[in-house]
C-alpha cells in the first residue's frame, strides 16, 4: 500500500512538471476569463451561454488531459527505461498500474476543482451583469463539473488499458479517441434504433450495435450540462446510479489493465 501511495505522488509530481500541461492549463484560464465578453453576444441568455461556454472549456481541457496522460504514462516510462528500474524492485505490476492511474485521477480531480471554481466565479460575474429570470442552481453546476471529472477519469483508465497492451504510442491515442466518440454516441444510436420509425436495419447489425452499446462506456450518461444551464431538477437516484456505474466500469478496466501489463514482456 505504501508503494502504491508513493507511486501516486511520483506520478502526480511528474504530471505537475509537464510543460505541455502548463501551457494547456494557462490557455484554458485565459479563455475562461474571456467568457463574460463572449456571453454578451447573447443578450437574452447571457447566463445560459456563460455556463455553456465554461462547461465546454472545462470538458475540452479534461478530455485532452485524460487522453494524453492515460495514453503516454506507461509508454513513456517504458521508453525511458523507468519501468526496468522500478519493476526490478519487489513491486507488483498491479501496484505500478494502480499508482499510475490514481496519480492521473488525482490530477484530473484537481484540475476539475480549480477550473470549476474559476468557472463559477466567471459565471457569477456574467450573470450579475444581466440577471436571468431563472436563478443559477449552484448544486447543479457542481454536479455537472463533478460528473465531467468522473467521465474523463474513466476515459483515462481506458487510455491506460490501451497503453498497457500496446507497444505503440499511436494506438492508445487514437483508440481512446475512437472509444470516446463511440461511447458518447451509443445512447443516441440505441434510442434511434428503438424509436417508432421503422428502419431498414438487419438483425445482425442490430445485434452488433446492441453488443457494442453494452460493452462500450456510456459517456453521455455523465453529461449533466443541461441541468446546470437551465436549472432543471436533478434526479438524485439517477446520480447514484451514474456514480456506481463509474466505479464499476473503472474497476473492471483497471483489473484488465493490471492483468494485461502483468503478462506483458518488457525488454
Amino acid at each position: 500500500m505504501r508503494t502504491t501511495i508513493l507511486l501516486v505522488f511520483l506520478t502526480l509530481r511528474a504530471i505537475l512538471r509537464d510543460r505541455v500541461l502548463h501551457m494547456l492549463f494557462g490557455a484554458s484560464l485565459f479563455i475562461l476569463l474571456l467568457v463574460p465578453a463572449f456571453s454578451l453576444f447573447s443578450m437574452r441568455q447571457v447566463q445560459e451561454l456563460s455556463i455553456t461556454l465554461s462547461l465546454s472549456i472545462l470538458s475540452f481541457i479534461l478530455l485532452v488531459s485524460a487522453i494524453l496522460l492515460g495514453a503516454s504514462s506507461i509508454w513513456r516510462d517504458i521508453e525511458g527505461r523507468y519501468t526496468a528500474t522500478v519493476l526490478g524492485l519487489p513491486i507488483p505490476r498491479s501496484s505500478f498500474v494502480l499508482g499510475k492511474f490514481l496519480g492521473i485521477a488525482a490530477f484530473l480531480s484537481l484540475c476539475s476543482l480549480v477550473l470549476g471554481i474559476i468557472s463559477g466565479a466567471v459565471i457569477f460575474f456574467s450573470a450579475s451583469q444581466y440577471p436571468a429570470q431563472q436563478p443559477i442552481v449552484w448544486g447543479n453546476l457542481a454536479s455537472a463539473v463533478f460528473f465531467n471529472g468522473c467521465k474523463y477519469i474513466l476515459l483515462s483508465a481506458i487510455a491506460l488499458l490501451l497503453s498497457a497492451i500496446s507497444t505503440s504510442f499511436f494506438l492508445p491515442i487514437f483508440g481512446t479517441i475512437a472509444i470516446f466518440l463511440a461511447g458518447a454516441a451509443s445512447q443516441d444510436v440505441m434510442e434511434y434504433l428503438s424509436g417508432d420509425t421503422p428502419l431498414q436495419v438487419s438483425a445482425i447489425s442490430k445485434a452488433v450495435i446492441k453488443t457494442l452499446y453494452y460493452l462500450l462506456p456510456n459517456f453521455s450518461a455523465f453529461d449533466l450540462n443541461v441541468y446546470a444551464i437551465y436549472s432543471l431538477p436533478l434526479p438524485l437516484s439517477g446520480l447514484v446510479s451514474i456514480f456506481l456505474y463509474f466505479l464499476t466500469y473503472t474497476t473492471i478496466i483497471l483489473c484488465l489493465a493490471a492483468w494485461s501489463f502483468g503478462r506483458r514482456e518488457l525488454s
